[in-house]
């Protein structure tokens, strides 16, 4: 159940302060309290609640101020708690009527903030507050004494929109066949052991010892060769057929899994079936790769980079306007052809501006044919050199030699993007564990590195017109004298 919130706390002056609590009312918290519509995210964060029974929610300037704090400095579930209890700004910034001593919510309670405000809810809410933002830096102008013809009239590409992909890694073990292997053989013990208990079925021979012993004498070799990796596989595998056997006898004679046990033991077998296709064909890729029990749902992303060659997590597209903010276009678990998203990032595009960008800086996966093709049917200037010879003007030659460098060196921008999410508001390191919230934290290092990037722009605003004021006020009172 959902009740509107009570908007007691209209501003900072309405915050109440305990006897001798000073509180700057500049303080940046505050500031983007007051940047944020909270108003708006709450019409759509109210429509997750449809009953009108039951306990009743956390208010959404409280959920999402929380998380926003927690991706700005990357704490822990408790120590996020204990910091907002502790800071009278973090308190306000997630809307409490006044300072408090006791804790606002409980740990645990993070969790569901995390599943309730989905990926989808944060890219809205970032399109919302950048759409807010460029309406009040570039105000409607007056239409009057415009013509037809010029209303009618195709309008011109302005702007430049930057698109690149990257991976946010989880915090999960590199997935080597045999130790995935060894994981699946323990957990399969412990469901015949769960069968032992509950059913008093007789414990079978399980080898467990043995099984132990040969998977540490492999992880404690100092070289690993292939024949090496392939006699430890063959044997994991044995070890893993014979305890999925025991199970499927268990279950014909009619005893059955647990809830929490039957999406593990599908796992398990899928992550058997497809080491055991790989150990007989002698290959190392298969389609839906499994490299972790625990959360199926991750694959393997090539990047080649030279650190990482292959990570581990999601895929996002990412895109840059003009002013260096960034919009999520496309974002999934699997690996995919990026190039597909250029032209649907160029109609987003238009749909918000009202016309093309004038050109499209991206990397050379993204310049295929059929984008080639696209963006001169709609006049954009895709990066990169042109297809055929050389031009033979040498004028000519030199500056396009140019705007290719212009362009090279403009692109940064998107990895100079990734690089603050990635070091600052956590998309380097996804620690959840869930699928939807690992999408929410993706989501919320994008949202929360525009959000950052719009109050500095507005904070460095606010202290030029205060210079500007106080040089004022030195002329004023030189011409007075």
């Amino acid at each position: 159940m959902y009740k509107p919130v009570d908007k007691s706390q209209g501003t900072f002056f309405d915050f109440n302060q305990p006897m001798g609590l000073h509180m700057n009312p500049n303080n940046r918290w505050i500031k983007m309290a007051e940047l944020i519509p909270w108003d708006e995210f709450e019409t759509k964060y109210a429509e997750l609640f449809p009953s009108s029974v039951g306990n009743v929610a956390k208010p959404v300037q409280m959920a999402l101020g929380a998380l926003i704090i927690q991706t700005k400095f990357q704490f822990s579930d408790r120590e996020l708690v204990d910091q907002i209890t502790e800071n009278p700004y973090l308190q306000f910034f997630i809307g409490l009527p006044g300072y408090q001593e006791e804790k606002p919510f409980d740990a645990s309670t993070l969790v569901d903030f995390r599943k309730r405000i989905s990926a989808e809810m944060l890219m809205e809410a970032n399109e919302y507050l950048l759409g807010q933002h460029e309406d009040d830096d570039n105000p409607p102008s007056d239409s009057g004494g415009t013509s037809a013809e010029e209303n009618d009239a195709t309008p011109k590409n302005e702007g430049t929109l930057i698109l690149d992909a990257t991976c946010a890694p989880v915090n999960i073990r590199y997935p080597q066949d045999v130790s995935l292997l060894n994981e699946a053989r323990e957990k399969l013990e412990a469901m015949l052991w769960r069968f032992h208990k509950a059913y008093s079925l007789p414990l079978p021979r399980r080898y467990k010892k043995c099984a132990r012993k040969d998977y540490l004498a492999f992880a404690k070799s100092k070289k690993h060769t292939a024949k090496k990796i392939r006699k430890a596989i063959r044997k994991q595998l044995g070890y893993v057929a014979r305890d999925i056997r025991y199970i499927n006898e268990f279950m014909e004679q009619g005893y059955a899994l647990n809830n929490k046990e039957i999406s593990l033991y599908l796992t398990i077998l899928e992550l058997y079936g497809q080491q055991k296709y790989m150990y007989e064909n002698k290959v190392h890729s298969v389609d839906n790769r499994i490299v972790s029990i625990t959360q199926p749902w991750i694959r393997p992303i090539v990047r080649g980079k030279a650190k990482t060659p292959t990570e581990f997590g999601a895929k996002l597209d990412l895109s840059i306007d003009s002013k260096g903010y960034g919009r999520i276009e496309k974002i999934s678990f699997d690996a995919y052809n990026e190039s597909a998203c250029l032209q649907e990032a160029a109609e987003r595009y238009k749909k918000r501006t009202g016309h093309y960008p004038e050109r499209i800086l991206a990397d050379k996966i993204y310049r295929t044919q059929k984008n080639r093709k696209y963006c001169k049917k709609n006049g954009i200037r895709l990066s990169g050199p042109r297809l055929g010879r050389p031009c033979e003007d040498e004028k000519m030659r030199q500056k396009e030699k140019r705007i290719e460098y212009q362009d090279n060196t403009d692109r940064i921008e998107v990895e100079r993007s990734f690089s603050l999410s990635k070091r600052c508001y956590g998309m380097g390191l996804i620690v959840t564990k869930l699928q939807e919230t690992q999408l929410t934290s993706i989501a919320l290092s994008v949202f929360v590195t525009n959000l950052f990037k719009i109050s500095k722009r507005i904070l460095y605003a606010i202290f030029y017109l205060c210079y500007l004021g106080d040089i004022y006020q030195d002329a004023d009172a030189q011409f007075s004298c």
